[in-house]
């Protein structure tokens, strides 16, 4: 849907002072509209803020533009705003699919999230998780000893998963990253791409011993028996980036830092 030329926009800010102190400016300037009436979300934060507004409001479908004002900006566009309706209306958009998680607690709860960037499991005492990983239905690893392991998103590529030494995905490419965190069995592992389709179930084989959490984005859930993490079919989002600055070149751009 095209956004108008004198967009509704639903100003949202993290605590931060800077952010707040934008948001007054920007709704003196354009007004504010509730999210559901707004033709455009403008998240004014950093990157953690970023994605609570894709939890808390990516089910309304309406188009996000950020502004870093916090610590982290990857999913961000620089702060700037005296030129906001120029640069909206020039703005590039980037289609985000969010991965599904499904979680099977020891108690028998069952829990779900998405998650924008990645689902992780980590090891919750001293003890190394020891995981089996199942790929749409038939066993690939019998046993993964570990801290932890991911599934990361493109976007989210750059993230966590390319700190514990995965690649970096480019945007569009409909694959994720399954990447270990410090493997000790198999020691020569060093993770997989996947078909973004792939239903990735990790099953945790001494629960009680080696207790695991599970966590999308920053949602977490402890004491995990199952995990079963599949791209969602019926939920995406848009953000919308400056083309000077759009989200594909920026992950393009980190595969050449030095």
């Amino acid at each position: 849907m095209p956004i108008p030329s004198q967009p509704r926009f639903a100003f949202l800010a993290s605590h931060a002072d800077g952010a707040q102190v934008a948001q007054e400016t920007l709704v003196a300037r354009h007004g504010q509209h509730p999210p559901e009436e707004a033709d455009v979300l403008v998240a004014l934060g950093g990157d953690g803020f970023m994605l609570q507004t894709l939890h808390r409001h990516g089910s309304l479908g309406k188009p996000v533009y950020g502004m870093k004002l916090g610590s982290l900006g990857f999913l961000m566009n620089h702060h700037h705003e005296a030129d906001l309706l120029a640069r909206v209306a020039a703005a590039e958009p980037a289609v985000l699919r969010p991965l599904e998680m499904l979680v099977q607690t020891e108690s028998g709860a069952s829990v779900g999230s998405l998650a924008y960037n990645e689902v992780s499991l980590l090891r919750q005492t001293r003890q190394a998780a020891h995981l089996a990983i199942d790929l749409n239905g038939k066993p690939r690893l019998d046993e993964l000893i570990c801290d932890g392991v991911m599934v990361a998103t493109a976007a989210g590529s750059t993230a966590y998963n390319y700190s514990a030494g995965g690649p970096i995905l480019p945007l569009g490419a409909s694959v994720v990253a399954l990447t270990p965190i410090a493997a000790f069995r198999p020691r020569r592992w060093r993770g997989a791409l996947l078909k973004s389709s792939t239903e990735v179930r990790f099953r945790v084989l001494d629960p009680y011993k080696r207790p695991v959490s599970a966590t999308a984005d920053s949602h977490e859930v402890r004491d995990v028996v199952e995990v079963t993490i599949r791209e969602s079919q019926d939920r995406t989002v848009t953000l919308l980036f400056d083309p000077e600055h759009n989200l594909e070149e920026r992950i393009l751009s980190e595969q050449f830092v030095v």
